[in-house]
C-alpha cells in the first residue's frame, strides 16, 4: 500500500481553491460579527432556521468523528448503529421535539447566562454559573484535542511523511500536519465569529453531500454483494445482537478481534443499556455548551428552534452514512490484504488508507476538498463557542460588566486564540481518537448530565445543589478512570465508569440542594411562566395561580415522550437507510424505507402541526442584555398554554 496518495494537478487545484474561497469567504462575512457579543457569537438572531440547520449539520459532520464511524462500522458492522448512541446522537430528537424551544425561550447568550435565567444572581447561582463555564472549557479542550488527533492521522496519510522522516517525541508528521491546518481554519473563525462560521459552513455543507453521495456510489458501482460476504463474520450485516457481541473474525481479519476487546464491548447487552440510559439523561439534560447550544440560541423564536433541531436530523444522517458506508465497503472488499500484512493495523486510518487506492482520480480533490471541509466546519464552530464562556461569563459579568463591545469581541478573539492553544497542547499527548471520545461521552457527560436534568424538572433544585453535582461529576470524570485502571490494572472503557461518576453527581445535587435554602419564589416564578417546562413544578404552580388562575402546566408530556421515541426510529432509520443501500441488501432497504415513511408520516401530524400550537414567547434577556431586535422574533404569537 502506498504512503501517499499522488494528486493530480486538477485535484491539488481543487484543494487549494477550497482553502482559498472558505478564508475569504469568512473574512468577507466577519464584519457582521465584530458589531458586539450577539452579533459575534449568535449572529444577531437573524439568520434562518435552516440555515443554522445545515451549518449545525455541518460541524456535526467532522473529519474525526466520520474517521470514528467508518471504523465502527468496519469492525461491528450493522451493530455499530447504535454506538454513536455514546455521543448519544438522538439528543437531536429530545431537542427537536420540545427543549430547544424551552433553551430559547430564555433568550440568553451562553449556557452559563441561563443559569441566571433558571438560579438567580445569588452564590449558589454564582458558582453554579462558575462551573458551567468550567465543564464548557474543559469540554471544548478535549474537543479540539479530538479534532487534533483525527486531522493529524488524516493528512498523514493522504499527503505523507513530508516534514520528518525519523519522528521523535511530539515531533511527529501527524502532530505537524495537525497544527497547520488548525491554524489555517482558527484565522477565519476567530476573526469574524458567528456570521464567518455559519457562512463557511453551508459552503461547506454542500461540498460534504456531493463528497459523500460520490463515495456511495462509487461502492455500489465497484463492489459486489458477493464481495462483501466473502469479508465479514457471520451477523455482521444484522444490527440485533444478544448478550455477547458475538462477532468472531478469526480466519478474516483477526486483528479485528484484538481491537474489540480493546475497546471493551463484549459484552453488548451492557454496553447498549449504558449507552441507553446515560443517553436518556444527557438528552434531558439538554446539550452540553457547545456548538449545538450556540445554534439553538442563535435561531430567531422558539418554534425556529426546534426546526432547526429537525433540519439537522433531515440533512446530515443520510448523507454522511452513504459515506461512512462507501469507505468501509471499499476497504472490506480492497484493503484486506493490506490490512492483514499489517502486525497491528490502525482501523482509525481506515478512512484515508480507502482513499489513497480506491478513489478514482480526479475526484480525489473533491472528496479531500469535502474531508477538509467536515473537519474545519466542526473545528471552526467549536472554537467559536469557548470564548464566550470566557469574555460574557466572567470578564464581563464579574470583571468589567461596563466594558465596550469591541473590547468584548477583541477580548473574544485572544480567548479563542488561548485555548486552541490549551487545545492542541492537549492533542500532542493524545494519540488514539477512540480514547478521547470515550473519555468525553462516557466521563465527563456523565458527571454533567445529573445536574442538568435535575434544573429542568424539579422546582426545589438550587445553585448550590447544581454547582456540587457539577463540581463532583467533573472531578470524577477526571480521576475516576484513572483510578479504576489502577486498580484493576488495565484499560476500562470509559463508559464503565458512568455509574459510578453519576452516582457521586447525584450525591453531590442532591446534598447541595437539600442543605442549602430552595430559590427566591420570584426567581422560580418567572423561569417557570417563561419556559414552561414539564415535570415537579407544583409549588410553583401554584404560587403562579395566585397571581393568575388562568395559568395552566406543561401537558404536553405524554405527547412528548411518544414522539420521542417515533423520532429515535425515524432517525436510526435514516442512518441505517444508506448503510443497506451501499451493500445492496435491498430487504433491510425497503424494510427501512417503509419505517422511514410511517414515522415521517407521524412526525408530521403529531408534531409538526402542533408545533406552532406549542410555541411561546421570547423569555425577557436577563440584565445588562439587549432585548432581540428582529421582527421575527414574535413570530410566534401570544403564549399558548403549554
Amino acid at each position: 500500500m502506498s504512503t501517499a496518495i499522488r494528486l493530480h494537478s486538477v485535484d491539488l487545484a481543487i484543494i487549494c481553491v477550497y482553502f482559498l474561497v472558505t478564508v475569504l469567504v469568512g473574512f468577507w462575512v466577519s464584519k457582521r460579527g465584530a458589531r458586539d457579543l450577539d452579533s459575534y457569537f449568535l449572529g444577531s438572531k437573524s439568520l434562518p432556521w435552516y440555515i443554522l440547520g445545515v451549518s449545525d449539520a455541518s460541524g456535526m459532520f467532522d473529519i474525526t468523528g466520520t474517521m470514528w464511524l467508518v471504523y465502527v462500522l468496519f469492525v461491528y458492522g450493522a451493530k455499530g448503529l447504535w454506538l454513536p448512541w455514546l455521543w448519544p446522537t438522538f439528543n437531536q430528537i429530545f431537542l427537536m421535539m420540545f427543549l430547544s424551544g424551552w433553551i430559547r425561550r430564555s433568550n440568553v447568550l451562553t449556557g452559563a447566562e441561563w443559569i441566571e435565567t433558571r438560579f438567580g444572581r445569588n452564590t449558589g447561582a454564582n458558582l453554579a454559573h462558575l462551573s458551567v463555564v468550567f465543564f464548557a472549557l474543559v469540554n471544548v479542550i478535549g474537543l479540539l484535542a479530538y479534532a487534533f488527533i483525527g486531522i493529524g492521522k488524516f493528512a498523514v496519510v493522504m499527503l505523507g511523511p513530508r516534514f520528518t522522516d525519523a519522528p521523535h517525541g511530539l515531533v511527529t508528521n501527524e502532530n505537524i500536519y495537525a497544527v497547520i491546518i488548525l491554524l489555517v481554519t482558527a484565522v477565519y473563525a476567530i476573526k469574524g465569529g458567528m456570521f464567518s462560521v455559519v457562512s463557511t459552513e453551508v459552503m461547506q455543507f454542500s461540498i460534504l453531500t456531493v463528497t459523500a453521495l460520490t463515495i456511495g456510489v462509487v461502492a455500489i458501482y465497484k463492489v459486489s454483494p458477493e464481495m462483501i460476504q466473502s469479508a465479514i463474520p457471520a451477523g455482521w450485516a444484522n444490527p440485533f445482537f444478544g448478550w455477547k457481541l458475538d462477532l468472531d473474525w478469526t480466519g478474516i481479519l483477526d486483528s479485528v478481534n484484538g481491537a474489540i476487546r480493546e475497546d471493551g464491548n463484549e459484552l453488548f447487552t451492557i454496553i447498549f443499556g449504558l449507552m441507553f440510559f446515560k443517553g436518556v439523561l444527557a438528552s434531558l439534560a439538554g446539550p452540553a455548551p457547545n456548538y449545538d447550544l450556540q445554534r439553538v440560541l442563535a435561531t430567531r423564536n422558539p418554534r425556529e428552534a426546534c426546526m432547526m433541531n429537525g433540519m439537522v436530523n433531515v440533512v446530515l444522517f443520510f448523507p454522511r452514512y452513504m459515506m461512512v458506508a462507501g469507505l468501509t465497503v471499499l476497504a472490506l472488499a480492497f484493503c484486506m490484504p493490506e490490512l492483514r500484512a499489517m502486525p497491528k493495523p490502525d482501523f482509525e486510518k481506515l478512512l484515508p488508507i480507502v482513499l489513497t487506492e480506491q478513489v478514482p482520480a480526479g475526484v480525489v480533490g473533491l472528496v479531500l476538498a469535502g474531508l477538509l471541509a467536515a473537519f474545519m466546519s466542526n473545528f471552526a464552530a467549536t472554537i467559536n463557542a469557548a470564548p464566550a464562556y470566557i469574555v460574557n461569563d466572567i470578564y464581563k459579568r464579574f470583571i468589567r460588566p461596563d466594558s465596550s463591545p469591541k473590547t468584548q469581541v477583541r477580548l473574544s478573539r485572544i480567548a479563542g486564540v488561548a485555548v486552541l492553544l490549551v487545545g492542541i497542547s492537549l492533542g500532542l499527548m493524545t494519540t488514539r481518537i477512540t480514547s478521547i471520545m470515550m473519555w468525553l461521552v462516557g466521563a465527563l457527560y456523565g458527571g454533567y448530565v445529573m445536574s442538568n436534568v435535575l434544573k429542568w424538572y424539579w422546582w426545589r433544585f438550587n445553585g448550590h445543589g447544581y454547582f456540587w453535582g457539577m463540581l463532583g461529576g467533573i472531578l470524577s470524570a477526571i480521576f475516576v478512570p484513572s483510578l479504576l485502571e489502577g486498580l484493576l490494572g488495565h484499560a476500562v472503557n470509559a463508559l464503565y465508569t458512568f455509574p459510578i461518576i453519576f452516582a457521586l453527581s447525584a450525591a453531590g445535587c442532591i446534598a447541595g440542594t437539600l442543605l442549602t435554602e430552595p430559590e427566591d419564589d420570584e426567581v422560580l416564578k418567572r423561569f417557570y411562566k417563561s419556559v414552561r417546562p414539564w415535570g415537579w413544578w407544583g409549588p410553583v404552580l401554584e404560587k403562579l395561580r395566585q397571581e393568575d388562575p388562568s395559568i395552566e402546566p406543561n401537558k404536553n408530556l405524554p405527547r412528548d415522550a411518544f414522539n420521542v421515541v417515533v423520532g429515535i426510529v425515524w432517525q436510526v432509520s435514516l442512518a441505517g437507510l444508506p448503510i443497506y443501500l451501499v451493500l445492496r441488501d435491498w430487504t433491510w432497504a425497503g424494510a427501512i424505507f417503509a419505517v422511514i415513511v410511517v414515522t415521517s408520516v407521524i412526525i408530521k401530524f403529531n408534531w409538526y402541526d402542533k408545533l406552532e400550537k406549542a410555541g411561546g414567547h421570547v423569555a425577557a434577556a436577563p440584565a445588562g442584555r439587549p432585548q432581540p431586535v428582529s421582527p421575527e422574533a414574535e413570530l410566534d404569537g401570544p403564549q399558548a398554554p403549554v
